[in-house]
């Protein structure tokens, strides 16, 4: 399989160091988003001009727990059903489709749709359920989310833990049925030992790099080298608070985060997240992207995780959006901003697709 070694990552760098400067309108395409969500309307997947994207179709439960600490769970039921909704809504669009291997990306009009599910709460201890989700379509499968799991330890816990026995055999059931097993929102113990453990390159679909914003949500660097060094890719999200800890946030500080994560796994380990809806995070455009007020509806949950002393949450974060990139074109808007910080035209789409494409057809065929 070395169709994903850190190798052939290094070539594919000495090729983009050998091609033009990209202009600053000039595009790179298909452009992939490496999570997003299904829009009320699908026709914002065209206007955002996605080619492929991974989609979290899960249905998350909010909860409080005894201190009224809101927790977010997916359970089965839900999101079984979940799935059979997804995939029903794109039967018939001409704006996506259900993509089930990665070489489905072009071969028909619309955009390949990867779903996913963003924790293996909707596993269970049942890991029948991996190949039932997988016949139906599902093709991502996120371990954890934020907390400790039946798999995985999650970020967001005071004393980090890694991979279950129940999550190692997970992973080899997802390996088995090439399912991408994706880290994102792991403890950097689930991180490293996924990354080492899986017989496939795996992802972390949405997060920032923690040399730039000390916080455990972050990837640090030796998680970013353990997933480049096994073929995978990590997708830089637009959550703002973790991508700078500047008072203004702007694409400078996106293109700073491309930046580092290529100086250190290579321009092969490094693509575009979301993780807001399509149009852009809602309540912040229905104040016009003013973070000084939209910082608001976070904060409740950031001094809840304070008072747990969870580790990170020591200061106070004074946005949520750069402004520039909440809307639906900023996947144009990041490739024109990486082509003017001289990126070449062969790192540029490798970055808004072409690492993602290489990924998803290593792992899902």
């Amino acid at each position: 399989m070395t169709g994903w070694t850190r190798r052939a990552t290094l070539a594919g760098l000495g090729a983009a160091s050998a091609t033009p400067l990209l202009g600053a309108t000039a595009k790179a395409g298909p452009f992939v988003d490496s999570l997003s969500f299904l829009p009320d309307d699908l026709a914002d997947i065209t206007r955002a001009g996605l080619g492929a994207m991974i989609a979290d179709v899960s249905e998350v439960e909010e909860i409080r727990d005894a201190a009224g600490t809101p927790r977010y769970l997916r359970g089965f039921r839900v999101n079984d059903a979940a799935l059979d909704k997804a995939v029903a809504r794109l039967a018939d669009s001409p704006h996506a489709y259900v993509a089930l291997k990665g070489s489905d990306i072009g071969k028909r009009p619309g955009c390949a749709t990867f779903l996913q599910f963003q924790s293996t709460e909707t596993v269970g201890d049942d890991l029948t359920r991996i190949a039932r989700f997988h016949a139906k379509g599902l093709r991502v499968l996120q371990f954890t989310h934020h907390n400790d799991n039946a798999f995985a330890g999650g970020a967001l816990q005071r004393v980090q833990s890694g991979l279950t026995p129940l999550g190692r055999a997970g992973l080899a059931e997802m390996n088995r049925l090439r399912i991408l097993p994706d880290v994102s929102h792991g403890s950097d113990a689930t991180m490293l030992e996924a990354a080492r453990a899986s017989t496939t390159p795996i992802a972390l679909s949405h997060g920032a790099a923690r040399a730039i914003v000390d916080h455990p949500r972050c990837a640090p660097d030796s998680v970013i080298r353990a997933i480049a060094d096994r073929g995978g890719v990590m997708g830089v999200f637009m959550m703002s608070f973790w991508l700078t800890r500047r008072a203004v946030p702007t694409v400078a500080d996106y293109v700073a985060q491309v930046r580092h994560v290529a100086k250190v796994g290579g321009i092969g380990a490094v693509g575009v997240a979301n993780d807001f809806p399509m149009g852009g995070q809602a309540n912040l455009l229905k104040l016009n992207n003013d973070n000084a007020r939209g910082i608001g509806e976070y904060l409740d949950w950031w001094r809840a995780m304070r008072a747990e002393r969870i580790p990170g949450f020591d200061w106070t974060p004074a946005h949520v959006v750069i402004p520039a990139l909440n809307r639906i074109d900023r996947m144009q808007r990041i490739a024109d901003a990486l082509g003017q910080a001289g990126f070449r035209a062969r790192e540029v789409d490798m970055v808004m697709g072409g690492n993602w494409r290489r990924l998803l057809t290593d792992v899902l065929g």
